[in-house]
């Protein structure tokens, strides 16, 4: 009993000895936690004050709050004596073998970390990759958040988007738009020309020179000779699906009105006889 009395006031007088280093660490822990989150908001807001693009601020940001909690928590493992030295090499170890298990989580969160840094594009940018199309809502860490036009959320891995190749429609001033159209082929070519390039013209927001409307014909069809009508459109006045559609019937109004034939494909279909 003698031994186990004195073995219990020997861990009662390290454990009293222990405690205020204990303290120390968890102060100093939960103090990190605080100050890593204002760290974080202060360098967003002087990043904002300073009109840096948000994506790089958000990056800085989350470095910021990395870099702090990474310091705080190396101090308060020195205040109760912790072998950090081992346990780097411990850790080292154990990262190595688990960055294999994990290597697609990895590899998103550092493609996360180029596409703040390089910035392809922003949030609210209009993209299309890996073949989805919309808005930019988000880009964390792991992925970057589509809202299609659709009204869709979807969620891409970083490392996809950064290997694929980005369509950008955002800053664009102008488009082209490419109608394919067929006219007969007993059709007057030169006058389909200037019919189709001058309804073009017409609408409000096609560009009329640099370049103006255009039309190629391209290849004889089964019942048609098929063109080609090219047409920009400044997408400050319309949109890019407003100018296809003003265009489609801006073509087929100016053939009807020129007496220019439409024709549709026809089909022959020979029915076996029955024998009676």
């Amino acid at each position: 009993m003698d031994v186990i009395a004195e073995s219990f006031n020997i861990l009662a007088q390290q454990f009293l000895l222990f405690l205020p280093k204990l303290i120390a660490a968890l102060v100093i822990f939960f103090v990190t936690l605080y100050a890593s989150v204002l760290a974080a908001k202060a360098v967003k807001h002087a990043m904002e004050a300073k009109k840096v693009d948000p994506e790089l601020s958000l990056l800085l940001a989350r470095i910021t709050r990395i870099s702090v909690l990474v310091i705080g928590t190396v101090i308060a493992l020195q205040q109760v004596d912790f072998n950090l030295t081992g346990f780097l090499a411990g850790l080292g170890i154990i990262g190595f073998t688990i960055g294999f298990a994990i290597q697609d989580v990895s590899k998103n969160i550092i493609a996360g970390m180029l596409l703040l840094w390089q910035q392809p594009f922003d949030i609210g940018d209009v993209i299309e990759v890996s073949g989805h199309a919309g808005t930019v809502t988000n880009i964390s860490m792991r992925a970057t958040e589509i809202r299609t036009f659709d009204g869709l959320d979807v969620i891409i891995p970083n490392g996809d988007v950064y290997v694929s190749a980005i369509k950008k429609y955002s800053d664009i001033v102008r488009r082209r738009v490419a109608l394919s159209v067929g006219v007969a082929c007993n059709s007057d070519l030169d006058l389909v020309t200037r019919t189709l390039e001058e309804a073009l013209s017409t609408i409000p927001g096609v560009i009329t020179d640099d370049p103006a409307p255009k039309v190629m014909f391209g290849a004889f069809g089964e019942s048609t000779i098929d063109l080609t009508a090219y047409y920009w459109v400044d997408l400050d006045q319309i949109g890019y699906l407003d100018g296809k559609d003003q265009g489609i019937k801006a073509v087929k109004t100016a053939c009807e009105q020129a007496g220019i034939d439409m024709p549709y494909p026809t089909r022959t279909v020979l029915m076996p006889q029955r024998e009676t």
